[in-house]
Order: structure tokens, then C-alpha cells, then sequence
């Protein structure tokens, strides 16, 4: 895996890059529609590709793990051939499922028990189980496996959570190079960025971090409730620590504006369900603010769904229809919505990149964050 910068804003930190994995390139800024079970919700293949033009997805190690398994993985050639996707895959550890499962696991030094929420049953993760989990998915983009904390934290607890990521991260690099990939192309490990919302721990675990030397980095433990304030905060801090020439990933981030600003401060790559979970309530991001497409308002308008939308499904399909799909809860609408949404998320960064090359982001930005914050 290589990544090469190839333009910075001289109003702020954002940039542009390329990062050539083994399954393609990627061309960042870029936004990673989450397809948790080894499916972006509501589309399809073809459509990620096609429509969305997605250049990377995310999978979930905890829950292809629990099904359909790492047996039937392995046998199918790893998640690549299992879906049928040829462009890039990054998986996360499971860290974050896990601090989700905040009710039925255990946190010790050697790793989590924690329940299935499928059916009951327990497992144990460790950093080196995480790492060959991922060996066996096959995600050309694999991350340490950390301890998100929650927020609020108290400070001793979330400098104890740090340390114990940092020697989890030294167990996950040596499990690494103690293996290989499975199929035959070339795995990354993206060590994970924490220390909750305190400058002094974030500053820590930026350093220590950096010092890893890996090809990729990734900031996690934000977006977990705090305010926006706190989020651009704590990534400034750790962007002016983390190495410039190597990819830098900001995990379960966010809203449009979220991804404009953290951009501005040195962001390469995003993940989130905002886009399809959002979708599947009838809320649509556009250029000009966000639609609740449920509401009366939208009962009789048969103009396109978004006129400056780039799928196909913007200029198909009406306001008007799209709302009768949603209220009568048709799967169409979903799916209508969730590429809508998805693909104006990949549209964005890539307008970004575009701003950021010809010298006119900082303003574009500025601009676009204002529309961004309506409500139409």
C-alpha cells in the first residue's frame, strides 16, 4: 500500500492525496459507505459501484464474524470473493461493537469476553484473535484493535484505557508480522488514535502512534456524543502530531459538515451509518440543506428528489413519490434514499478534493457549511 500527497490548501490543513491498495485506488478526501454484515444497507453492489461510486467500503469484524463466520469466509476466498467487490475493503477491530455491548462484556488486559447479541452465546477477543479474524476477511485496510471509551469519561479511567491500547497495538503489530495475508495481496494495519476529549492524552497517544511507522493512521473514540467543539478539538490536536505524508482516517465521523470541517483540519478518510440509517427514517441530505422527506409538505411536489444530485435515482423518482414509499414503509424507498444519500456523501469529498486542487476550498467550504446547517 502506498499513499502519496498531492495538494494542500493554503487556508488550512485539508489535502489531497492518492492511496494505491492492491484492490485499487483510492483518491482522498474520501467518505466509506459501512456495509456491517458484508452489505452497504439498502444497496447493492452494482449500485456502490455504479451509482454511488464508492472507491471503498468498510466491514465489521464482530458482526462477519458471528455470521456468517470466518469459516465460511476463508472457503469463499475472504469477503472480497463472498460479495463480489473488487474495489478496496478496510474492517474494523470490533473495539467499537464492543463498547457498544457496554452491558454484557468484560475488559481485562488479555482482551474481551463479551456476548453475542445474536444469541447469547460468548467469545473472546484479543488483539492477535482481532488480527487474524481480519487476516481471514481479507480487508485490505485492517485496524488495531482498541478500547473505545464512552463519553463522558472520567481522566483516570480514559488515561488507563490509552495505555492499555497502546500495549494492545504492540500485540496487534507483532501478531502481524508474525503472519500473512491470506490472498495473496498486501494487508495494512492502521494503528487507533484515543484519549477521549482530554488534550494531554490525545497529544500522548498521537506520539506514540506516529512513532509506530505504520502506513496508515486512524483517530477513534470521537463521535461518541461529545459536541461538535470537542471533536474538532481533539482532532486538531492529534492532525498536528500524526505524520503528514501518511493517510490519516477519523472513525464513525459524520454529518456533511462534520466531514467539510475535519477535513479543513487534515482528515483523509470517514466512515458512518449517518447516510443509510438517516435514509431509512426519510431524512435526505442535499447541497442546499437536509429534507425530512415525511413531511406534508413534500406530499404534492413531483419535482426530482435533489436537481443537483449526481445518481440516477435523483432525477428518476419525485419528492412527492419517494415520500409515499417512506410513509408506507416500501423497501424502494429505502433503497431510493440510502443511494441518494450515500451517493451525495461520496459527491461532497469529491467536490472537496476538486476545491482543495484548484485553490478554493477554504471559501467553498464556508459556504457549503452554512446550506449544509437548513432545514428545507
Amino acid at each position: 500500500m502506498h499513499f502519496e500527497l498531492l495538494h494542500r490548501d493554503k487556508k488550512s490543513q485539508a489535502r489531497a492525496g492518492k492511496l494505491q491498495t492492491d484492490h485499487g485506488e483510492i483518491e482522498t478526501p474520501i467518505f466509506m459507505p459501512v456495509g456491517t454484515a458484508g452489505t452497504v444497507k439498502g444497496v447493492n453492489q452494482l449500485e456502490i459501484e455504479n451509482e454511488i461510486n464508492a472507491q471503498i467500503i468498510l466491514g465489521n469484524t464482530y458482526h462477519l464474524f458471528l455470521r456468517p463466520g470466518t469459516e465460511v469466509l476463508e472457503a469463499a476466498g475472504g469477503l472480497h470473493k463472498f460479495i463480489n467487490y473488487n474495489r478496496p475493503i478496510l474492517t474494523d477491530s470490533g473495539g467499537y461493537q464492543v463498547y457498544s455491548l457496554s452491558g454484557s462484556r468484560k475488559i481485562t488486559e488479555e482482551g474481551v469476553k463479551f456476548q453475542s447479541h445474536i444469541d447469547g452465546s460468548y467469545h473472546f477477543f484479543t488483539p492477535e484473535r482481532a488480527i487474524d479474524i481480519q487476516r481471514v476477511i481479507g480487508a485490505d485496510i485492517i485496524m488495531a484493535f482498541d478500547e473505545c471509551t464512552p463519553y463522558p469519561c472520567d481522566y483516570q479511567y480514559a488515561k488507563r484505557s490509552m495505555k492499555m491500547t497502546h500495549r494492545w497495538l504492540d500485540r496487534c503489530f507483532k501478531q502481524m508480522n508474525s503472519t500473512k495475508s491470506k490472498y495473496g495481496y498486501e494487508q495494512a494495519l492502521f494503528p487507533i488514535v484515543q484519549g477521549s476529549v482530554y488534550k494531554d492524552l490525545r497529544q500522548e497517544s498521537a506520539k506514540y502512534i506516529a512513532d509506530q511507522d505504520s502506513l496508515g493512521n486512524a483517530i477513534g473514540g470521537l463521535s461518541v456524543g461529545e459536541p461538535d467543539d470537542d471533536l474538532y478539538s481533539m482532532t486538531e490536536t492529534v492532525c498536528e502530531i500524526l505524520p503528514i505524508e501518511k493517510p490519516r482516517y477519523l472513525m464513525g465521523v459524520g454529518t456533511p459538515t462534520n466531514l467539510l470541517e475535519c477535513i479543513a483540519l487534515g482528515i483523509d478518510m470517514f466512515d458512518c451509518v449517518m447516510p443509510t440509517r438517516n435514509a431509512r427514517h426519510g431524512l435526505l441530505f442535499t447541497s442546499e440543506g437536509t429534507i425530512n422527506i415525511k413531511n406534508k409538505k413534500w406530499e404534492k411536489d413531483f419535482s426530482p428528489i435533489d436537481p443537483n444530485g449526481t445518481s440516477s435515482v435523483d432525477h428518476f423518482y419525485s419528492k412527492a413519490y419517494l415520500r409515499h414509499l417512506i410513509k408506507t414503509k416500501e423497501n424502494l424507498g429505502i433503497q431510493i434514499a440510502s443511494i441518494h444519500n450515500l451517493a451525495f456523501y461520496l459527491a461532497l469529498v469529491k467536490e472537496a478534493r476538486v476545491r482543495i486542487i484548484d485553490g478554493t476550498f477554504t471559501d467553498w467550504k464556508n459556504t457549503m457549511v452554512k446550506k449544509l446547517g437548513q432545514r428545507l
